[in-house]
């Protein structure tokens, strides 16, 4: 059986009368996590009752005066609340509508509607860094670890690692294509399944590209992507951008108009366009004062290059996350302004991922790592600092304690 935490939270009184006036049952879900309850019956909930009017009637008084003195205590900061991580850099809606938040140091947290559990590696799990799900078609997830690649059948882990084929232990994503294969991109190359073991295919380097002295991550695979048509696409830390028919290499590169060779993410709209997000140039210089250059996002038509220098945060910056949601709109994500949502005629954004860091200055902010809207029409932030949502016009922060309620 499948051991899962769930998570529970200090509440305020009016949730804790809540959650004890309203009865629970022991339940067995479809993951077999424990769920822990209360049960009440009528004559325990009128006993409660009348216990809290009782303490409430004698200790009422007349309202306390306020006295400043040199003596009086220090007030208290209060805590802020738990976020269901520091980093959320996956969400991902199975079939069943159950929504998953990969997080880089918790393992990966389970919502179904009623209750959040979490999976770690005390449950099965390769690491509890997980960047990437993906649900194949006999319904088994896949999660890309930092440790390797977990499958769970609906009742236990297989865990996959270098010894089954894959280029690297560290992997950074995963994508199911048209014809069902599950490719694993990593830090040291990709390679697909064939069912049994997994299979690397070799990405050529394109030859108008020359390394940086200090660039050690030029076999990470930052992102693949299939297009309508059925190529495959990949993103490469300092080898630009690559579509691949099957048979033959298309490089992109700063020399066809990418501001940077640290390309990102990519993204192929409804009206044919690809666009790459990509991150400055020198990033990883030793000197932090020499962190700075180009960067941004790129709307590619197949003839040119188009950036956006009028938008903080889309020129000369990192662009980490490209989405697009079912009315068409695309979201992008930066490090500096939060996120943007692009129309096709104009972008509005949204920093408060950002401003409203509820782990403050502790979580170095790193942008928003994932976006997704669900099938109730939710948009949802994986952030440094935690879980955001869209609510009405802004973007408020999503705790643990919201999922208790």
């Amino acid at each position: 059986m499948l051991r899962a935490v769930v998570l529970r939270l200090q509440h305020s009184v009016e949730e804790a009368l809540y959650k004890l006036l309203h009865p629970f049952t022991r339940a067995s879900r479809r993951f077999g996590a424990n769920q822990f309850s209360m049960n009440f019956d009528s004559c325990g909930r009128l006993a409660l009752l009348v216990c809290l009017f009782i303490s409430t009637l004698f200790s009422c008084g007349p309202a306390a005066v306020s006295t400043e003195s040199d003596d009086a205590p220090a007030p208290v900061a209060a805590a802020a609340p738990e976020q269901v991580g520091k980093y959320v850099v996956e969400i991902f809606e199975d079939r069943q509508g159950t929504l998953w938040f990969g997080t880089l140091s918790k393992g990966v947290a389970r919502y179904d509607g009623d209750t959040l559990v979490y999976w770690t590696k005390a449950d099965g799990l390769a690491d509890n860094a997980v960047v990437s799900i993906v649900e194949d078609r006999e319904g088994d997830l896949w999660f890309a670890t930092h440790e390797g690649l977990s499958r769970y059948d609906g009742e236990s882990f297989t865990n996959y690692g270098e010894a089954d084929g894959l280029p690297h232990f560290r992997l950074s994503g995963l994508l199911l294509d048209r014809e069902g294969i599950l490719w694993v991109r990593t830090w040291g190359g990709v390679a697909f399944f064939d069912g049994e073991t997994f299979v690397p295919l070799e990405l050529p380097i394109p030859d108008n590209v020359e390394l940086l002295d200090y660039q050690t991550t030029m076999d990470w695979v930052t992102v693949m992507k299939e297009d309508p048509a059925g190529n495959l696409w990949f993103g490469r830390d300092g080898y630009g951008a690559a579509r691949y028919d099957g048979q033959s290499w298309t490089h992109f590169t700063e020399a066809d108009g990418l501001p940077s060779n640290n390309v990102q993410e990519i993204h192929h709209d409804r009206a044919g366009n690809v666009w790459f997000g990509t991150r400055v140039a020198e990033r990883d210089h030793p000197d932090p004062e020499q962190r700075k250059g180009e960067g941004g996002l790129i709307r590619y038509d197949g003839k040119s290059m188009q950036g956006f220098p009028d938008h903080p945060g889309l020129h000369h910056a990192d662009t980490y996350s490209l989405y697009e949601d079912r009315a068409g709109d695309l979201w992008v994500s930066t490090i500096g302004e939060g996120v943007y949502r692009y129309d096709g005629t104009d972008f509005t954004n949204y920093r408060q991922c950002k401003d409203l860091n509820p782990l403050g200055p502790e979580v170095a902010f790193m942008g928003i790592q994932s976006m997704l809207e669900d099938s109730r029409g939710n948009h949802w932030f994986g952030c440094s600092g935690g879980l955001f949502r869209l609510r009405g016009d802004g973007v408020e922060n999503v705790p643990v304690g919201f999922f208790l309620r």
